[in-house]
């Protein structure tokens, strides 16, 4: 196993020290701005930004790898990417934060996609999957290490957000260091969004969920924790306990998946999100301490939609490219993220902090509705056409040929009949 890693090892420590300073300026960002009262509404601009950012980075980047190279580009983000954090520390106004916020999505996302890229190309036949586990495990751990960061200081000082840039700027040493090949440069897979409708609507529409609530969760999630009174460290572990619970129910999430419709398993699981999203709207004037309680629960049955609904997506796909899909839903998962945060922003402005919940809970109840309304309209597939399930983070992209499923095989898009 530890030799299967080894070539790798720089690569998944880059990623690592990237995750960190990113989901501590996830946390610190909102935490920092409800402190200077920017307002719900301008919050969720912010987070809104970070994903329009991160939607241009994954278009543009493989282009700007065919023009300057990976090393070139992967040092110049890099350089960006650090000293964002302490000009957002120097000029605290929302509307340079808004753009700060969308030029760090910008850079993420194109130095993920570089550094997945690598991986990608070390991976074999052999230890494709231990790496895409292996990857999985390091974007969950690491994201929660990001939040309990914030235990380190006062968000009000200069420290947190030198830390975050001493974090992002140590990601481009072990890539300086490694001596694996550059990979070849990044395809660009487009798959048409109506083509990808008509292969899965549960799929399209689940990617579209998970976009609006989780994007709406990361972007105004420590902001609500801030306004409904709770510390600085109580924040961190109300952020925590979600990540840890979204961590831990990928696998028995996935395996019921596989013994069943998987629409089944997706309006379970948006039932239930919506559930511990009204238990936060409803319970917490009963009893405030059950916020991280409920916190965790939103993370076990919200954060799994990602990859049950890709999973459902390529179980309805015949002989349609699986990096192509996988595209698509990105960029799908991307858009939701954009909306969700300015009208969860909205929401909290006119009813309260507690209107974040309200509008997730909404929003899962309607994905729940939907995919039941599929599951009389069309047959599941068939057990043995069902592809395997994969854990997928939804905070983070990941490059769709390192997923073990991309070996699968290409072709056209044609679609079985949509489910």
């Amino acid at each position: 196993m530890v030799s299967s890693l080894a070539p790798v090892g720089a690569l998944l420590l880059s990623v690592a020290l990237l995750l960190t300073g990113n989901g501590l300026q996830g946390t610190l960002l909102p935490v920092r701005a409800n402190l200077e009262s920017f307002g719900a509404i301008s919050i969720g601009v912010l987070g809104s930004a970070y994903y329009i950012g991160f939607v241009g980075g994954c278009l543009l980047t493989p282009r700007f790898i065919r023009r300057v190279g990976h090393i070139r580009l992967f040092t110049a983000m890099v350089s960006a990417a650090s000293v964002i954090p302490l000009v957002h520390a120097i000029l605290v106004v929302p509307a340079p934060w808004w753009l700060l916020r969308g030029l760090t999505g910008f850079c993420m996302a194109g130095l993920y996609l570089i550094i997945e890229s690598w991986l990608n190309e070390r991976a074999t036949r052999e230890n494709r999957g231990l790496i895409f586990t292996t990857y999985t495990t390091v974007n969950f751990s690491v994201i929660t290490l990001g939040q309990m960061l914030m235990l380190a200081d006062d968000p009000l000082r200069f420290h947190l957000f030198s830390l975050a840039s001493i974090l992002v700027s140590l990601a481009a040493v072990p890539v300086a260091m490694t001596r694996s090949p550059a990979p070849a440069p990044i395809s660009s897979t487009r798959l048409s969004l109506r083509k990808l409708y008509d292969v899965s609507p549960v799929g399209v529409a689940g990617v579209l969920t998970v976009g609006l609530a989780n994007g709406a969760f990361w972007a105004l999630g420590p902001a609500f924790a801030a306004q409904t009174g709770l510390g600085v460290s109580q924040v961190a572990w109300f952020m925590s306990a979600t990540v840890i619970g979204g961590a831990l129910s990928q696998w028995p999430f996935g395996r019921l998946s596989d013994r069943m419709d998987r629409r089944h398993t997706i309006l379970i699981a948006c039932a239930c999100a919506a559930g511990a999203g009204l238990l936060i709207v409803f319970g917490y004037a009963v009893w405030p301490a059950m916020l991280p309680i409920a916190a965790f629960l939103f993370g076990v049955f919200s954060f799994p939609l990602y990859a049950l609904s890709a999973a459902h997506t390529n179980d309805m796909a015949k002989d349609v490219d699986f990096v192509a899909i996988a595209g698509g839903l990105l960029l799908i998962n991307g858009a939701g993220s954009v909306i969700g945060p300015l009208i969860a922003g909205i929401a909290m402005e006119r009813i309260g902090p507690l209107g974040l919940f309200g509008f997730t809970a909404v929003t899962h109840v309607a994905m729940a509705l939907f995919a039941l309304y599929r599951t009389r309209q069309r047959a599941a597939p068939a057990q043995a056409e069902k592809t395997d399930f994969v854990p997928m983070p939804s905070t983070a992209p990941v490059r769709a040929d390192l997923d073990p499923r991309a070996e699968e095989g290409s072709g056209n898009v044609d679609g079985r009949e949509a489910a």
